[in-house]
């Protein structure tokens, strides 16, 4: 195997995918995920156990998209890097954090809907914000020790091309251990996820079907929407990803490599990290068709920023209540069936 070749040829073809594709992930990710967050906040006060869901999702997004600028100059210069060991580590660590938090928040939110849908009866003791947030705090804990071990791989310098690297693929005498650690991953952040959402979106579906006609047309559009994006979030970005990892790492366990499968093997990497990355941009889709309260409070939030402008509220009292005569506002839904 002619290794230089390999290199500078695997070099040229990141540069021109992972450019423009981690460009447009910024400048997409970066707005609608700052854009949704911004309003969450600001109505933090009406907050149920999915929205909080969402806020979560919404600040893994943010602080993954946030690193890819230095993925960006780092293919950019054909794969060197200029910003020093620290925030090499973080970034590869960063990267890893959004796709286990992202599967682990859908899941939840996944779940969460079936026991409000399935068993409507009990889900006003089950669903709480605690539990939401309780639950989230896990999520945070468990993805970012799943990504932990990827601290551990900085820079280093290239002696063929000179060029200072992040990003690569660890060596040979490493490769058990990444095969270890991949499997964990696989097994925790995606296959049980995958099926703990299959089982739930089967229950959905057969009491949709069974008692469609007692179900409120908002929440059954809410059901199907959040079912779709999951799955096509699942179908585009992740799944892709994990079933080629798997293969790669197989792969690089070879001794017998030419030049060309390596080359093909690099390539397919990039294609679906790219999709996988993708995910910061779907996203945000959860946010606006699977929840009619973050419209409601968006439109609310609207009107009180417009008034605001003309003149400011009374001290202590809301928008509404200055609008309308000091009438009370009605309490939000707590639960978003």
């Amino acid at each position: 195997m002619k290794d230089g070749f390999c290199n500078d040829t695997i070099d040229d073809f990141r540069s021109q995918v992972y450019t423009p594709t981690y460009s447009l992930i910024s400048v997409l990710g970066f707005g609608e995920n700052s854009f949704v967050l911004y309003v969450l906040i600001r109505t933090y006060h009406e907050k149920n156990a999915f929205q909080i869901f969402m806020l979560n999702l919404a600040v893994s997004d943010l602080m993954f998209v946030c690193t890819l600028p230095l993925r960006v100059v780092y293919y950019v210069h054909k794969g060197n890097w200029l910003f020093g060991d620290f925030l090499c580590r973080i970034s590869s660590c960063t990267m890893y954090i959004n796709f286990y938090s992202s599967i682990l928040f859908m899941t939840a939110m996944s779940f969460f809907r079936c026991i409000a849908i399935v068993f409507p009866i009990r889900n006003l003791h089950f669903i709480t914000e605690k539990k939401a947030t309780l639950l989230c705090v896990a999520v945070w804990v468990v993805a970012i020790l799943a990504s932990s071990p990827f601290l551990e791989r900085g820079t280093y310098t290239d002696m063929n091309t000179n060029k200072t690297k992040c990003f690569e693929p660890p060596p040979p005498e490493k490769t058990l251990k990444l095969a270890v650690m991949h499997y964990i991953a696989l097994t925790v952040g995606f296959m049980f996820p995958f099926a703990t959402i299959v089982v739930c979106y089967t229950m959905i579906i057969r009491t949709l079907l069974k008692h469609s006609l007692h179900k409120k047309e908002a929440s059954k559009k809410k059901a199907v929407w959040m079912m779709l994006i999951v799955t096509i979030v699942f179908l585009i970005s992740f799944t892709p990803y994990h079933i080629q990892r798997t293969v790669h790492i197989h792969f690089i366990m070879r001794d017998d490599k030419t030049c060309e499968e390596t080359l093909y093997m690099q390539k397919s990497v990039v294609i679906t990290l790219s999709l996988a990355a993708f995910n910061c941009c779907l996203d945000p889709l959860l946010y606006f068709f699977t929840g009619g309260n973050f419209r409601k409070r968006l439109s609310t939030f609207r009107k009180a920023s417009t008034s605001s402008a003309l003149q400011p509220p009374m001290r202590g009292m809301s928008f509404n209540q200055v609008k309308d005569g000091n009438v009370p506002i009605e309490e939000p839904e707590k639960l978003e069936a």
